[in-house]
């Protein structure tokens, strides 16, 4: 078995998910230690003697890739270098941190349903500020809004206001606007809204309107 093949067999033996390998390379003479020096020299070895510490990093970052380090190792075997190979111990090897857990998000159709929860049963039109957790997804959020007009805030903030009427159309709008599947995450607030009240049939007037600021 040669040397690269060693190191194929070292790897493999490791837990899945591993990010580095500390690899010994043990010489039998030392009158190959200078010569080895130079073919390893491309791994950043460290060197006591007649034994070089390597690391292999499975992403290749940080350090020679197993191919890399494979093919290197083949040099020694091709210039009749005689080297063992070894894991020192269980610490010689280093585990890829788990990724973390997704944030949750928060539901652009929750707060929706929320905002309308608290408003009087006579309301009929909602004047919204839908601030991003991403100016990232500014562009895009534009994009999903546009059924409803909305129009960027004059600040640095991510945020978009837009009017909402009780009518179904433009409700159903708004659902599309604020679909999950979209991807983009942040938080909406009602700044006011529209209250339209019924007037007395004898005035001959159709109604009446009132304005007030929602929480």
């Amino acid at each position: 078995m040669t040397l690269g093949e060693k190191l194929r067999a070292i790897l493999d033996s490791l837990p899945a998910g591993w990010s580095e390998a500390r690899i010994v390379v043990s010489l039998v003479s030392e009158a190959d230690a200078d010569h080895a020096a130079l073919i390893l020299g491309s791994l950043a070895p460290g060197r006591s003697g007649t034994t070089f510490r390597i690391r292999v990093s499975a992403s290749g970052l940080g350090g020679p890739s197993p191919d890399a380090a494979q093919r290197v190792l083949e040099r020694l075997d091709g210039e009749g270098i005689d080297a063992r190979l070894s894991l020192p111990g269980t610490a010689a090897f280093q585990a890829a941190a788990p990724a973390p857990p997704e944030a949750p998000r928060a539901l652009l159709a929750e707060s929706w349903d929320e905002q309308v929860s608290r408003l009087p049963a006579d309301w009929s039109d909602l004047y919204l500020e839908l601030e991003l957790a991403s100016s990232a997804d500014t562009d895009r959020g534009a994009l999903l809004l546009g059924p409803v007009n909305p129009f960027l805030q004059p600040d640095a903030r991510p945020a978009f206001r837009f009017r909402a009427a009780r009518r179904a159309s433009t409700q159903r709008s708004a659902d599309v606007v604020l679909c999950p599947a979209s991807g983009s995450s942040g938080s909406m607030r009602g700044t006011s809204m529209i209250a339209a009240r019924a007037s007395a049939p004898a005035s001959g007037s159709a109604g009446a309107a009132c304005s007030s600021k929602v929480g």
